[in-house]
């Protein structure tokens, strides 16, 4: 057999039990042996049926002493059948499962665990699992429990598990140099693989994990760093001149630029004119001028008479870009067009005609942007916003509208250093953490939903005194399962409560046209009261509005709170931010306390990725990292670090990996790159 063999191949996979294994993503043999145990139960503690204490669970072997016989009771059965080994006997007990009377033979030996009990009068053993003492025993050591769906037990996937190993036994490749084994004191991947799933000791199991989370660290920084020495290592960047138009631009600014700004712009005026194609991720909190520094360096680039694109993830967002950079580059005689789903076929061909020509200086527009039928002039500058919103191969296609320009990425979600290096590891960072003067600090408070009352009266106020409020839900129609708060509902009843407000809703599934209608009226001031999901939470610049009130607030990851929470504030008037939820759990309470006691995003950030792993990072796994089969970024950092470190040191030594040790790892980090788990 081998390591890329269908599933299928294995003794006992039939079509419906392969369906069932794909559900769990198992299509290969690679696959199903990289289906890491989630938990391991001890079975290496076998007890005697005399020392059975109840209510505890316990592992023993005995043999079967009669057959079985099944009780009907009303709609549940009770299958008893009694067993015995040299200290005593016991009564063994299953519910609902009749077929378990024929199951066992009569003096054979088998491996129990449950639990004892005492209903009904009697004592019995209530067996959760058991296996004959033959084929693919399990007993007598630890025990691998698999993520599974109903269908497939754990009993068939080990035995799955173990036919697979016996079939490839030491016949797995190692990709890891020998050097690099020993240097960072690896085990070997066949050990590593038979381990994991089946470990001797708990000293081998430690070293079979480290192994493999190593690895997978590896893989995932050492594909990212390899892309990013592919760039600098290219003499292919477009050299920008004219560096006098960058200091001249900033007189046409409404606004004085921030230090912080200032310093990220000569970083990318450092990249942008060496030669070598710029990757940078400019981070900052909501708030702090991102836009700003991406119009400057657009601007430089249009003046050394090339084209600049900036790609959105949202319409309402390229909506707001497309108005800002309009305002500034159209009383300087440039012109910027967008581009989105929602516009007109007559539109969009004469803003693509304009694209084409080199008319049109700026860019704007959605994922549209990089759709086949799209053709740049002469790109200089590709800018991506918001980019946890988009895949790599998005960011990719982007790129490849030109012939190599320079690449510009920008995101208000506040990330760790370490995640930051994961996440965007082909990408040198550069991070805005200055807040432009004048900017309000945010009152934020986490109440119950006991204070709605008092919550609307004091919206009422503020709205009767001329300001706006935003409210968030969490989802748009009603769900019997999840008691959250209907976009669509609580509308209808804030119209009702709060008097004398214009209270009106905007949510995901509008046509975009229609979405642009209330925000431009919300901006204006028409609308007094926005209630909205998360839509608003990159996009829309209302310095009037002065409340946000979030409804559900544990619903949210920590740093979506903190984008949201960066709506307001915008203006010269005090702001307040609410957070509302009946969480009773001490981690909703602690994220919520996290959000209420500090203003710092990337501290936030730290406390999110500590209390809601990586998984959840921002709010949900799609925006998230690339899923991890084994590692825990948080609980394996120092792993993680030793892995950055090796990939660092092995590209420096082999920048394209064209040494013979170093084959197997560049065809890992090549179909890294090119697969479905670098999407991020």
């Amino acid at each position: 057999m081998e390591w890329n063999d269908p599933v299928s191949i294995l003794k006992g996979v039939g079509e419906q039990r392969e369906k069932k294994m794909n559900k769990l993503g198992i299509f290969t043999l690679e696959d199903l042996l990289t289906h890491y145990p989630r938990e391991y139960k001890d079975r290496s503690r076998l007890t005697k049926i005399c020392q059975l204490e109840m209510d505890i669970e316990s592992t023993f072997i005995a043999r079967c002493k009669a057959s079985g016989e099944t009780i009907r009771h009303g709609r549940f059965t009770f299958t008893r059948l009694r067993v015995g080994d040299d200290s005593g006997e016991i009564g063994l007990i299953w519910y609902n499962q009749p077929y378990m009377k024929t199951a066992l033979k009569v003096g054979e030996s088998y491996l129990f665990t449950g639990k004892l009990q005492n209903k009904y009068g009697k004592k019995e053993f209530a067996v959760s699992e058991w296996e004959r003492i033959g084929d693919h025993f399990a007993g007598g050591r630890i025990v691998p429990v698999y993520p599974s769906v109903e269908g497939l037990s754990q009993k068939m996937l080990r035995g799955l598990m173990e036919d697979a190993l016996s079939q490839l036994s030491g016949g797995l490749s190692e990709d890891m140099p020998l050097w690099l084994r020993k240097e960072n004191h690896l085990a070997e991947r066949n050990f590593s693989i038979e381990q994991i799933h089946f470990p001797n000791t708990e000293e081998s199991f430690y070293e079979a994990r480290r192994r493999l989370v190593f690895e997978e660290f590896f893989i995932l920084q050492g594909a990212l760093f390899s892309l990013k020495s592919y760039l600098e290592h290219g003499d292919k960047g477009i050299v920008m001149k004219k560096k006098k138009t960058l200091k001249d631009f900033q007189k046409h600014l409404p606004f004085q630029l921030t230090g912080a700004q200032q310093k990220v712009l000569w970083e990318l005026e450092k990249d942008m004119s060496t030669g070598k194609q710029m990757n940078r991720l400019v981070q900052g909190d909501v708030g702090s001028g991102k836009t700003a520094v991406a119009m400057a360096a657009s601007y430089w680039v249009i003046q050394n008479g090339y084209q600049s694109v900036l790609m959105a993830p949202t319409e309402v967002l390229a909506q707001q870009h497309y108005h800002s950079f309009s305002a500034i580059f159209g009383s300087l005689g440039l012109e910027t067009v967008l581009l989105t789903g929602g516009q007109s076929a007559k539109e969009k061909r004469t803003n693509l005609q304009k694209v084409a020509l080199g008319q049109a200086n700026m860019v704007i527009g959605t994922h549209a942007v990089i759709q086949k039928g799209v053709e740049y002039h002469k790109l200089g500058l590709a800018i991506t916003d918001e980019q946890h919103r988009f895949g790599v191969r998005q960011r990719g296609a982007l790129n490849q509208k030109g012939e190599d320009p320079h690449t510009l990425v920008m995101t208000a979600t506040p990330i760790p250093r370490t995640l930051a290096l994961i996440l965007y590891g082909d990408l040198d960072v550069s991070i805005i953490d200055e807040l432009p003067p004048g900017r309000q600090k945010i009152d934020t408070m986490a109440v119950t939903s006991n204070y709605h009352e008092r919550i609307y009266n004091f919206i009422e106020k503020q709205v009767h005194e001329g300001r706006q409020a935003y409210v968030i839900c969490p989802m748009i129609e009603e769900n019997e399962k999840l008691e959250v708060q209907s976009v669509l509902n609580y509308t209808e009843e804030l119209q009702h409560k709060l008097h004398g407000c214009n209270v009106q809703c905007v949510h995901g599934k509008m046509k975009p046209k229609e979405k642009q209608e209330i925000m431009d009226a919300f901006a204006n001031g028409a609308i007094h009261v926005l209630v909205s999901t998360t839509v608003i939470e990159v996009g829309i610049n209302v310095p009037n509005a002065v409340i946000m009130l979030i409804e559900n607030a544990e619903r949210f990851g920590l740093a979506q709170l903190h984008q949201l929470r960066g709506r307001v504030g915008r203006g010269s008037e005090k702001s307040y931010c609410v957070l509302v939820s009946d969480a009773k759990t001490k981690i909703a309470k602690q994220r919520l306390k996290a959000l209420v006691d500090s203003e710092d995003g990337f501290v936030i950030s730290e406390m999110d990725l500590k209390l809601r792993g990586p998984g959840e990072f921002f709010g949900t796994r799609q925006h998230g990292l690339p899923e991890l089969k084994i590692a825990n970024i948080y609980q394996d950092m120092p792993v993680l670090i030793e892995a950055q470190k090796a990939a660092d040191k092995l590209l420096k030594m082999d920048p394209f990996l064209t040494q013979e040790a170093h084959q197997g790892l560049k065809a890992k980090f090549d179909q890294f790159l090119e697969g479905k788990s670098l999407e991020i």
